[in-house]
């Protein structure tokens, strides 16, 4: 009688390290940098308040008995009234760009997308030159904020029908439907300085430059509730948005509804950008550099790209602000010029290093 003998198993190879173990590695060192860079922020400026009495103040804030306060005279007033709100108001930009850019490179497949595209920034900026033509240099704040909000949601619905062919959009004729109206909406811009005074044509020049200064805890109270609402209803796609990777077809064979998906991010994306430059005014390459960033480190899984990318936003405009404040002294820059300045570049080195151009899709 033969036996069969049994057969070696073969050698089995480590298991890979877990990806939830990675993604929580990666958001707890970005939280721990937001915190860093939040206390940085608050403790530094023409009033230098040491950090342990910036916690302090905190602490006491919120009913715990810990810690000193700040002993300069005016280092409350310094930091409940003109920095915290400020610092709080850039990480609510920056993750609502961050959030805004992840969304629209997933729905449109292309790393190249960011929340511009479809012109929702330039049309803010035509509703904020608008009303400082109109209203002069002693514009109301919140109705160049209000006008800057609504114009920027008209004009990216306005993308959204243009783009339409036969009751439905494709990426391609977004994209291009968005260049030909931010073209036009720089058109109208270009007109309105013209026409502007000499006061209120610096005032559309700085407005266009981006700035956190005149942040106000009426404003944060404003974009607050819009980026979570934002964020939390961008929650709900991340499935589809990994579906769409796979290709339009592929996404449509396994239930999802494209058109409808696709109208959907551009609403969020709308509101998100729209909240975002508002009170900030336009800044520049963080819906695209940072969602960019992220996908190369943590992969192209919405389920940790999307919240890395809403962290790194925020730690961006954190981080950008305070160098806006302290590089020149006592001049405060505006921010679209440190985004700008730094995300250029810093984008044509991620496209360098990557080993082929739209790497992770």
């Amino acid at each position: 009688m033969t036996t069969i003998e049994p057969t070696a198993r073969p050698a089995t190879r480590r298991p890979p390290r877990p990806r939830r173990a990675r993604a929580a590695l990666v958001v707890t060192v970005m939280l721990a940098l937001t915190l860093l860079v939040v206390i940085a922020s608050a403790a530094l400026g023409r009033v230098e308040i040491p950090p342990i009495e910036v916690l302090g103040s905190l602490a006491h804030h919120f009913g715990l008995d810990v810690g000193p306060l700040p002993s300069h005279p005016q280092g409350e007033h310094t930091l409940w009234v003109i920095r915290f709100p400020r610092i709080v108001l850039g990480l609510l930009v920056g993750a609502a760009l961050g959030a805004a850019g992840c969304l629209l490179q997933g729905v449109l497949a292309n790393p190249l997308a960011e929340p511009g595209v479809i012109g929702v920034s330039s049309g803010a900026a035509v509703g904020a030159c608008l009303m400082i033509v109109i209203g002069g240099v002693g514009v109301n704040g919140w109705a160049l904020a209000g006008a800057a909000f609504v114009f920027g949601l008209i004009t990216a619905a306005a993308v959204y029908v243009l783009s339409l062919r036969d009751g439905a959009s494709s990426a391609i004729m977004l994209v291009l439907t968005g260049i030909a109206v931010n073209a036009f909406a720089l058109g109208i811009i270009a007109y309105l300085t013209f026409v502007a005074t000499t006061a209120a044509r610096e005032q559309i020049v700085f407005w266009q430059l981006g700035s956190l200064a005149g942040a106000t805890w009426g404003a944060v109270w404003i974009v607050l509730p819009l980026v979570i609402a934002g964020v939390a209803a961008a929650m709900v796609l991340i499935h589809k948005l990994d579906l769409l990777a796979l290709g339009e077809i592929q996404a449509a064979s396994l239930g999802v509804n494209v058109e409808t998906v696709r109208r959907q991010v551009i609403v969020l994306v709308a509101i998100l950008t729209a909240a975002a430059v508002a009170f900030t005014g336009i800044i520049m390459f963080v819906g695209l550099v940072v969602p960019h960033l992220m996908r190369l480190i943590v992969g192209p899984r919405h389920s940790i790209l999307l919240p890395t990318s809403i962290i790194g936003g925020a730690i961006v405009i954190a981080g950008a602000d305070l160098a806006a404040r302290t590089v020149m002294g006592d001049a405060d820059l505006p921010l679209g010029v440190f985004t700008s300045l730094i995300g250029g570049p810093a984008f044509f080195v991620l496209l360098r290093r990557s080993r082929h151009a739209g790497a992770g899709w």
